[in-house]
């Protein structure tokens, strides 16, 4: 057989060549000196690190001894801090608040509907101040007023509280302020109203006298109020500088006294300041409402409301809570002491209920009567300055040998005066000695 020339192996090639799919090599994309180079940016190395440091840490949990981690009060540096989830608002709602029968003072509402609409409209040349600070007594109805007029207008605010503006990192009150704000922006953005509500600023922000220490954090949260207030529309997150616009989100502080604020938080232009002293009517009315599930007669409550002319509000809600402690002895006597915890906590039973007490005039009479002495013993009975001066203890003979309750009752007479303190005699000095020390 002939062998096959040069020129038909290289046809039959060219043939075999067509009949199988090529494979092309991946093209790399090379640099100056022809190196493989796979990163985006300039930096391999901050490239291709797509880790999180704080996570890292908390995997290195129980790997060193705790004395080489630090951190004190956190448990150690292996403990992730600062993380997003930590600022969420936590979805506490006003949902739970049932408004139906409760009195909304008229100028209360007016004030906070006005303030939250005037926030939502484009007024022409006019600024508008951001934050509405409520203010006045304690106990007077601030917080639930709010919360019955944001109710009544249909909106669930992002709410914080003074126990939320100081923390163990600096900087974090700060920043959860921002994010919150930003929170209720996100809502509007969706078509729905919402505002940023903070219950008592000035016991979180504020200073009460020297006694209170101003911290880093306290000096942020105002300085960040103030720039939320003169830039509603850009709020940003530390480290986060992006020229985005939010929608402008109404802020409702509540607090008993602005002036331990930081002065030019308060000042015109950023804050609408509105004192809140409920007139007799108001009291009447909220007092109305409180009693209205016990079939109080409005006669009977406007009696309770002029005997105690001085008292707060919450001063009646207490009362009302107070009527149920018969009810709650009886129930702890039938159960005995030792099946208390079975029966209140996972009970296959269900929940304890009562029948309506017996809320008469001269019931609510007596058991206010009670809280008033409670409350003069408070204010009589300074048993901080007794122990500071005398280290007396009730009943001692110091203290007159009475109790707080029979001192303030009886006006124990002070203590007699220790006697005046004597120094010893001095003692004889030693008779000088004849032995010879000379070596």
């Amino acid at each position: 057989l002939a062998k096959p020339t040069t020129s038909a192996r290289a046809a039959s090639a060219s043939r075999g060549a067509s009949a199988r799919p090529l494979r092309v090599a991946p093209a790399m994309n090379r640099g100056a000196r022809g190196q493989e180079k796979n990163q985006k940016g300039r930096w391999r190395g901050l490239d291709e690190d797509i880790s999180d440091d704080q996570m890292d840490i908390q995997r290195g949990r129980d790997m060193v001894d705790s004395k080489f981690q630090g951190g004190f009060g956190q448990d150690g540096t292996h403990n992730a801090i600062l993380q997003s989830n930590d600022y969420d608002s936590g979805k506490r709602t006003l949902s739970s608040v049932d408004a139906e029968g409760y009195y909304i003072c008229p100028a209360f509402l007016d004030k906070l509907t006005v303030h939250i609409v005037k926030n939502f409209l484009d007024l022409p040349k006019i600024k508008i101040p951001l934050i509405l600070g409520i203010w006045g007594g304690k106990g007077q109805g601030k917080s639930f007023q709010c919360e019955l007029a944001y109710k009544r207008m249909g909106i669930d605010p992002i709410m914080m509280s003074a126990g939320e503006l100081e923390s163990g990192n600096a900087g974090e009150p700060a920043k959860l302020v921002r994010q919150r704000y930003r929170e209720a922006a996100d809502i509007i953005t969706k078509g729905k109203m919402c505002s940023l509500y903070i219950n008592d600023l000035d016991a979180g922000a504020g200073r009460m006298g020297g006694t209170t220490q101003y911290t880093v954090n306290n000096q942020m949260v105002n300085a960040t109020l103030m720039n939320i207030a003169d830039n509603p529309t850009n709020v940003q997150l530390p480290g986060v500088y992006q020229n985005d616009a939010i929608p402008r989100v109404p802020v409702v502080v509540t607090g008993n006294d602005f002036s331990t604020l930081y002065a030019p938080l308060v000042r015109d232009g950023r804050m609408e300041k509105f004192y809140w002293a409920p007139t007799r009517e108001d009291r009447i009315g909220v007092a109305t409402g409180i009693f209205k599930p016990d079939g109080i007669s409005d006669q009977d409550v406007t009696v309770l409301v002029d005997t105690f002319p001085t008292q707060s509000i919450d001063f009646f809600g207490a009362l009302r809570a107070r009527v149920y402690d018969d009810k709650v002895r009886d129930f702890i006597g039938s159960t005995g002491l030792e099946a208390l915890s079975a029966r209140l906590v996972n009970s296959r039973e269900g929940k304890v209920t009562f029948e309506q007490p017996n809320m008469s005039l001269d019931v609510l009479m007596k058991y206010g009567q009670l809280l008033t002495q409670e409350q003069d013993n408070v204010t009589r009975v300074q048993l901080a300055n007794e122990y500071l001066d005398s280290a007396a203890l009730p009943g001692s003979e110091s203290f007159g040998g009475q109790t707080p309750q029979s001192a303030a009752v009886g006006g124990a007479p002070p203590a007699a005066a220790p006697p005046a303190y004597s120094p010893p005699p001095a003692a004889a000095a030693p008779a000088p000695s004849t032995s010879d020390y000379s070596w």
